[in-house]
């Protein structure tokens, strides 16, 4: 088990992982794809880079600099996340099982929604994000995940063992690795009166449904959030000014908490994370 555990390898997770290993803590970064910092063909409003530098620069920077204090970055998807009864955090991740004492969440808001006729109509009327959070509603009826990565097949998962029946659309994608139903047509639009009850295909066809989650992507930091019972405010964690949650031990700093998008705020919020979360580790005995 490692003392802290960061799930995003960008300034906010990279700059916790830092302050954190200095503390002679040990910690492991979870990262996968690519993150949001290396969209920027050029940054030059952050200090130190007088000629400016690249997003994919300073995100490689990073990492090689946590490499350096013996930081473990290990290639992996997060696909979710839960607490134990001894307060163990426990990331399920593409790998396997990752357990830390304190988690902190600098994943970025990566919540997508499809292109759909429907979605903002029907979300919270039919329409989920969180397998965990709502699957219960949803007891030995019938539901679609829609999306296509090893995310929505986790999410399916989930609602394997508590829907009647659960069939994966990938919306006109390649059909991932599982023994689930899985539909790869196109979809037109989610139907319904007060509730999404249908999801209508390109070819005018009609799939009969109860629910619909969407699972499109990686997870994003909101999704860890619901599954673990910590307050948000719609995508954003809601932080005090450690950037600690409601939950003991977990933290969350960067995009996650909204606010001023910026390096310079995501490598402060790391810091202050990174030290917070030494601290609760050192009171653990």
């Amino acid at each position: 088990m490692t003392d802290i555990l960061i799930i995003g390898a960008g300034p906010a997770g990279i700059s916790a992982a830092l302050y954190a290993a200095r503390a002679n803590k040990t910690v492991e970064v979870l990262c996968h794809g690519d993150a949001e910092v290396e969209k920027a063909v050029k940054i030059d409003n952050y200090y130190g880079f007088p000629g400016g530098i690249t997003g994919t620069e300073l995100y490689r920077n990073g990492i090689a600099q946590a490499k350096a204090l013996g930081v473990t970055v290990t290639e992996a998807e997060a696909l979710g996340a839960e607490i134990s009864m001894d307060m163990t955090y426990l990331v399920k991740a593409s790998d396997g099982v990752h357990e830390a004492r304190s988690l902190i969440i600098a994943s970025g808001s990566k919540k997508l929604r499809p292109n759909v006729k429907g979605v903002d109509t029907y979300e919270g009327k039919g329409i989920s994000y969180c397998a965990v959070c709502d699957g219960f509603f949803y007891r030995k009826k019938r539901v679609a995940v829609v999306g296509n990565g090893p995310y929505a097949v986790s999410e399916a998962g989930v609602l394997r063992d508590i829907a009647d029946s659960v069939t994966i659309l990938t919306n006109g994608q390649p059909a991932p690795e599982t023994d689930l139903p899985t539909d790869t047509r196109k979809i037109a639009a989610f139907t319904g009166e007060l509730r999404a009850n249908a999801v209508v295909f390109d070819d005018g066809d009609e799939c009969a449904v109860d629910g619909i989650f969407i699972a499109l992507g990686e997870a994003g930091g909101a999704d860890f959030a619901k599954k673990l019972g910590a307050v948000i405010d719609g995508d954003k964690l809601v932080v005090d000014e450690n950037m600690a949650t409601n939950l003991p031990g977990l933290y969350a700093c960067g995009n996650v908490t909204g606010g001023l998008l910026q390096v310079c705020k995501a490598v402060h919020e790391g810091a202050v994370a990174g030290l917070a979360a030494v601290k609760y580790v050192k009171s653990l005995g």
